[in-house]
């Protein structure tokens, strides 16, 4: 299915799993950070997108790396941008983006906890999972630094969201900021009709934590 048609460029937890559910029901698969932790993820991938990032003089088949999607947004993608946008020219970006301190907030509620007690009895898959969204904040994320100098992390979201837009040019990009999605400007910018019903609105922290602990235990499906 690739090439990928789409490109989320926004960090995990800036509106990411809505975007995933608004793209699929629009006809797309999208590649998202939870794909890699279900039972029928290709369980050799995390570890293709980590060694990707860790040794990025190498050539990637990033349409192996993504076969079945056509879309993609999260963590590993975001880690990948200027890569991604060199092999795909013509595919449109969105940018997910969320006030830095509320950002930080749900990180480190949700995200960065749950990357500090990974359980032995968790799935080989979901532990290569885990350790290769490490490489998240150019490689701070799980350290101790993402807890030493939140501002530096909440630097790094911003600095994001400036490369997109310095970067991607304004007919190929679309800005949803958290709690503003709706299918009227996602289906314009994408040449789709428009969808009469509410814009996607789940993944709070409480349903990002009951997903973490399905997949410890071997349980989160599609």
């Amino acid at each position: 299915m690739a090439p990928l048609q789409v490109i989320g460029a926004g960090f995990s937890r800036t509106g990411t799993d809505s975007l995933r559910v608004a793209l699929n029901r629009l006809g797309y698969r999208t590649h998202h950070m939870k794909e890699l932790h279900m039972k029928e993820c290709d369980p050799t991938a995390s570890n293709r997108f980590r060694e990707a990032y860790l040794h990025p003089e190498e050539p990637v088949d990033w349409d192996s790396l993504y076969e079945g999607y056509d879309a993609a947004c999260d963590v590993p993608t975001v880690c990948f941008l200027p890569r991604l946008l060199e092999k795909y020219p013509d595919a449109k970006v969105i940018l997910t983006d969320r006030d830095p301190d509320s950002w930080y907030n749900s990180v480190k509620r949700t995200i960065y906890n749950f990357h500090q007690n990974v359980p032995e009895s968790a799935p080989a898959y979901v532990k290569d999972a885990q350790n290769m969204a490490k490489i998240f904040l150019d490689g701070d994320f799980g350290t101790e630094k993402f807890l030493e100098d939140p501002d530096a992390m909440k630097a790094k979201l911003v600095k994001n969201s400036e490369w997109v837009k310095a970067n991607v040019p304004a007919d190929r990009l679309l800005v949803i900021k958290v709690g503003e999605g709706n299918y009227q400007d996602l289906c314009s910018f994408l040449g789709k009709d428009i969808l009469d019903e509410p814009y996607p609105n789940g993944n709070n922290a409480d349903d990002v934590i009951n997903f973490i602990e399905d997949a410890y235990a071997g349980k989160a499906s599609q």
